[in-house]
């Protein structure tokens, strides 16, 4: 096994006392030697860390000691080296950025689908009541071209606070089928999903626990390429595998 844990988490949920949370964080990672980010802001926690299994470990242990972080769900991949080099804790506005205030994924959540379930819908082409399904990727348009699902749409984003207007201008394109957002990890599409029930759009899915999910429980199925990660890796292979870049190819990492 490789020697390098890397997780991925978000949870939604009112946090208070950030700056106090922000060192508490940062100091428990720091002294279990973890690198990585973590975004804090009043709507909950995203994160990306890496470090030795039993670091990793003590580190989920105690978060989850935090009543707001109880049995948190991470997404997990393995690598021979640290793909981070220093650790930061940020407070930001939102843990991800829409800029769309009504949206409160902490209030509520919309629905989801499993990796399993999808690859039936997949299979069977089409829901369990006959309704076309329609693969929404809510990513930016350069994670987009590392891969996507098979006839997966996009909006061709360069940020994801752009998904909203996009999605108004494109909205025909979801009538009358089941619409499946996807992201790396789960995070924006709890955002999105809500956004399209806000604007009335029925019928709308997220894939649970993202692209990475779908890898680990599914494989490759269905999906073309890999998936950009915000790490040193660049991408993951569907077998949660570091991508192996050519000598000249070289490519700039970009913000979410």
């Amino acid at each position: 096994m490789q020697p390098i844990l890397n997780i991925s988490a978000y949870r939604f949920g009112v946090l208070e006392n950030l700056s106090t949370l922000r060192d508490d964080l940062l100091e428990q990672a720091i002294n279990l030697g973890i690198k990585g980010t973590i975004i804090i802001a009043s709507e909950g926690i995203n994160l990306f860390l890496a470090a030795p299994k039993e670091n990793i470990t003590s580190w989920l242990e105690w978060l989850c000691k935090i009543p707001a972080f109880e049995n948190i769900t991470t997404k997990n991949s393995w690598s021979e080296y640290q793909p981070y080099k220093k650790m930061l804790v940020k407070i930001k506005p939102e843990i991800i950025r829409m800029n769309h205030p009504t949206i409160h994924a902490y209030e509520k959540r919309a629905p989801s689908i499993t990796p399993e379930k999808l690859q039936q819908w997949l299979k069977q082409g089409h829901d369990d009541v006959n309704r076309p399904i329609l693969l929404l990727d809510t990513r930016n348009s350069f994670e987009v071209a590392f891969g996507t699902f098979k006839n997966a749409v996009h909006f061709d984003l360069k940020q994801f606070s752009e998904f909203p207007s996009a999605l108004e201008k494109n909205q025909a394109v979801l009538t009358d089928k089941t619409v499946i957002s996807f992201c790396t990890g789960g995070i924006r599409c709890e955002k999105a999903n809500l956004f399209m029930q806000e604007i009335g759009i029925e019928n709308t899915l997220q894939l649970e626990g993202g692209i990475l999910n779908y890898f680990e429980q599914v494989g490759q199925t269905f999906y073309q390429g890999d998936c950009f990660v915000f790490d040193e890796r660049l991408a993951l292979t569907p077998s949660l595998q570091e991508i192996q870049l050519n000598s000249d190819q070289s490519i700039a990492k970009k913000p979410l």
